[in-house]
């Protein structure tokens, strides 16, 4: 019996006839209604003519995680009176409830994704409702951009509505086509602020790591919440690991403690959404933000921490990393306590801190790992998602990451156009390096070992399982816990999907064919291994070889060589460590699976790898095998040799008697470049030249070369430095190029500028006792420097000039130490003179000092001398 009260107090009620309208008129609409409001349960049944007596359609509601959908079914059903799998059904992923009599069908954005991948008409579907599109996660956006293509190109007819509590109506609107916007008004009670920050400061969340002293006060919080208020608490955390440990610390509390995520087994989730008579701590994820209603909730406890994708490093997958929740997000939390009676929200931060958050949470369209969105819209026909209605486009620095990954994978081919391979990778629901782990290894394994192991990578294990990823398999086969019971349901689901058979009935590739957009190749002598218990490698036990083969199919450019006691080196470059007592640490080659760098460290951290052998280490990672000669500048000097390599994984070397020379001169200019001209061999001469030649490109410019700067010169060394520098071979050729020699090269004799160097920029400079005074032009302020002893300088009445500027005058004493220093001699004779005559004639009296320097005869010599 149809639950008319419980109806007909949802207050969306009074916007369904506004919606109605709007779809009949335009066909999409934007819906923008509060938490609690009826907007996912009320509106599919009017739509679907279940209630409110209209016409009857096909509804599917795409709700953004697996719990919700299940829970959105149930509601509905529950306001039918109905049980799950009559009119109302869901899909998720490794779960269909649905019957024949099913019209409004609650699936999660990826189930609906898949089905507009086989069906782009949604053939039978008459209305589809995104909702919770505020949360802009990719596979939602991907999903409103799928259909308003269907809509434009093959079913016009087709109605859709963005639900959300709150969004960006404007942006949702336009990208829809101008759709209409409607709003429902929610009924809200007072809800008060506490601020509850710790009392010493806790470590910023880093990667998927949560300051245990964060957690130990969130836990402290809600104890205080207990205390003071009456009513359920529900405490938002970041993820299924920080509820765990804060429901650990909740042991005595008097009230029940349960937990809301997408892991919880259904009873749970069932008993966290019901009426209960007894008091309760309700520990959720963001799900309990806006997708689900946790009855009698008068107290919210917020972490302040939430989960966002992002590019996880570690596994080279999108994942999510922890973040500080945003300010709509802190909004939307306290709302939970507001929705029944007036409540209060415990905030586990400073007020201070609360203006500098993030405003909403980013798009995962702009943070998120690509790969998938990619090959989705490579299916969809538009690789470059160039055409797609979006309401943020994706960076288009992510895509083409994206694409270097579908295209080493074998998923698309280099123009960007998806393969057969790939359309068969999208449709098994994994990141398409998982997907080809999958495919490949299950030519090796069987479908079933395979996807036992790959679903242990795509949810990887607790952290007590170990760093060992076959023994980490071993565990979850015999466990009991609920980790071991999901892998299991995944693993299933895997093993059927791999099973079905390309449409062309093509088999499954060869994992060479991987890196040549998909191209089938018979399978290689590694890969026949299928069956007979054992996998690729010499001697390794099967859970180990299998186990490796498949995270080095997946991650191939982090299959890692031992260089030394627990320490490796991955292909793509990087150091990895062992953690002490793992005994992984014996392993002469690993293929890691997951690693991450903590801050400051030069080295990664192995948190799951597998023993792994050579040559299935070159089989999975092909792609990255180079053999040829190398000619480097290593430890300074030229190392020639020729050298097989995995990435960065030296796996032979022998010497190389006669190197190509084009190599050995980019080596000897890499050497230049890393450790400077001094390698060259450069003369007193050479190196005023250099001065000689400085000065003038600062004072004339023009065709006078710059030759200050080591890398300005080694660039243009096809313009001095030949014909030497290619008949050079070793470091010590390079220093019997004479530098001056090759300086030369670069005056401008073309112009006949050349000549006048030693008129513009004299090595030496004549002065009035007849002395030849070299000059230093190799002075910080640029202008050149004449040192010379004051009595060499008496009768001159203006400061020397070169190539036109004053020249700085250092006038040394007769026994040539600094007595002063000018750069207008007349200005010295009249005043500055008299000074250091007074001080210098009674320590220097044989010299002469005369009182008018202007017009006394210059002289090198002694008074007695000049007696003579």
């Amino acid at each position: 019996m149809i639950r008319t009260a419980a109806l007909d107090a949802l207050p969306v009620r009074e916007a369904v006839p506004a919606l109605l309208s709007a779809l009949d008129d335009h066909g999409t609409a934007v819906l923008c209604a509060p938490p609690g409001t009826g907007k996912t349960t009320l509106v599919p049944l009017v739509l679907a003519g279940l209630v409110g007596g209209g016409s009857r359609r096909r509804v599917v509601v795409a709700e953004p995680r697996r719990i919700a959908a299940r829970a959105a079914a149930r509601r509905m059903a529950w306001l039918l009176g109905e049980q799950v799998g009559g009119a109302v059904g869901f899909t998720v992923r490794g779960e269909r409830v649905v019957g024949p009599d099913t019209v409004v069908e609650v699936v999660t954005t990826g189930v609906l994704l898949q089905r507009l991948q086989r069906d782009q008409e949604l053939t039978g579907v008459d209305v589809v409702i995104l909702d919770e599109c505020h949360e802009r996660h990719l596979d939602a956006d991907t999903v409103a951009a799928f259909l308003l293509d269907v809509r434009e190109t093959l079913r016009p007819e087709l109605r859709l509505v963005a639900a959300s509590a709150t969004t960006d109506s404007a942006g949702w609107a336009r990208v829809l086509g101008g759709a209409p916007v409607v709003e429902a008004a929610g009924v809200s009670y007072p809800v008060e602020t506490v601020w509850a920050p710790p009392a010493r400061p806790v470590r910023p969340p880093h990667g998927m790591r949560v300051d245990p002293a964060q957690l130990t006060h969130v836990a402290s919080v809600v104890r205080r919440a207990l205390a003071e208020r009456a009513g359920d608490v529900l405490c938002f955390l970041p993820g299924v690991g920080e509820i765990a440990r804060v429901a650990g610390q909740l042991g005595g509390v008097d009230a029940e403690v349960l937990q809301i995520h997408g892991r919880a087994p259904a009873a749970a989730q069932d008993a966290a959404l019901s009426v209960a008579d007894h008091r309760r701590v309700i520990l959720s994820t963001a799900v309990a933000e806006s997708s689900l209603t946790v009855p009698g909730v008068r107290v919210v406890v917020d972490s302040g921490l939430a989960r966002e994708p992002r590019v996880d490093h570690a596994r080279g997958l999108g994942a999510l990393a922890t973040v500080r929740a945003s300010r709509a997000a802190g909004r939307q939390r306290a709302g939970r306590a507001g929705r029944e009676a007036p409540g209060a929200v415990y905030r586990c931060w400073a007020e201070a801190e609360d203006g500098r958050l993030a405003a909403f949470p980013a798009p995962e369209i702009r943070v998120a790992d690509l790969a998938q969105f990619a090959l989705q819209a490579a299916c969809w026909g538009d690789p470059d998602a160039t055409g797609l209605a979006l309401l943020d486009l994706p960076p288009a620095g992510a895509m083409a990451a994206a694409r270097e990954v579908l295209v080493a994978v074998g998923a698309v081919d280099p123009a960007g156009g998806v393969t057969a391979r790939g359309r068969r990778m999208a449709r098994l629901g994994l990141h398409p390096r998982l997907a080809r782990a999958l495919l490949d290894g299950s030519a090796a394994l069987g479908a079933r070992r395979a996807a036992e192991v790959v679903a242990l990578i795509s949810e990887e294990p607790p952290r007590e399982y170990g760093d060992d990823l076959a023994g980490a398999w071993r565990r979850a086969r015999a466990g009991g816990d609920g980790y071991a019971a999901r892998w299991r349901t995944e693993a299933r689901r895997l093993e059927r999907a791999v099973a079905v058979r390309d449409p062309a009935g093509a088999p499954p590739p060869d994992p060479r064919a991987s890196n040549a957009g998909g191209a089938e190749e018979p399978a290689s002598p590694a890969f026949e291994a299928r069956g007979s218990g054992r996998s690729p490698g010499s001697g390794a036990a099967p859970d180990d070889g299998a186990a490796g083969l498949i995270a080095a199919l997946a991650f191939p450019e982090r299959v890692a060589k031992a260089r030394g006691e627990s320490a490796f080196l991955m292909a793509n470059g990087t150091a990895a460590e062992l953690g002490d007592g793992s005994r992984l640490r014996s392993a002469p080659w690993l293929a890691v699976a997951v690693a991450d760098r903590p801050p400051h460290s030069a080295s990664a951290r192995v948190r799951l790898a597998a023993v792994l052998d050579e040559d299935t280490a070159r089989v999975a990672a092909g792609h990255l095998l180079t053999d040829g000669e190398e000619v480097r500048w290593e430890d300074g000097d030229l190392v020639a040799r020729a050298a097989e390599r995995l990435g960065a994984i030296e796996l032979a070397v022998r010497p190389l008697r006669s190197p190509d020379p084009a190599l050995v001169r980019a080596a000897l200019l890499d050497g230049l470049r890393s450790e400077g001209l001094g390698l060259l061999r450069w003369s007193p001469d050479a190196v005023t030249l250099r001065s000689r030649l400085g000065f003038l490109h600062r004072t004339l410019g023009g065709a006078w070369p710059d030759v200050a700067d080591d890398r300005a010169l080694v660039e243009r060394a096809d313009e001095w430095l030949e014909p030497e520098l290619s008949r050079a071979r070793r470091r010590a050729d390079l220093g019997r190029i004479d530098a001056g020699q090759a300086l030369n090269r670069l005056l401008p004799w073309a112009t006949g500028e050349a000549g006048r160097l030693d008129e513009l920029a004299p090595e030496r400079l004549e002065v009035p006792s007849g002395s030849r005074i070299r000059l230093d032009y190799s002075a910080e302020h640029g202008r050149p420097v004449l040192a010379v002893k004051l009595q060499e300088l008496f009768g001159l009445a203006e400061t020397p000039r070169v190539a036109g500027v004053p020249v700085v005058v250092h006038l040394l004493s007769p026994a040539g130490r600094p007595a002063a220093v000018t750069s207008d001699l007349a200005s010295f004779w009249q005043g500055g003179y008299r000074a250091v005559r007074a001080e210098l004639r009674g320590r220097y009296p044989k010299h002469p000092w005369p009182e008018d320097p202007a017009t006394a005869e210059p002289t090198r010599h002694t008074n007695a001398r000049l007696r003579r």
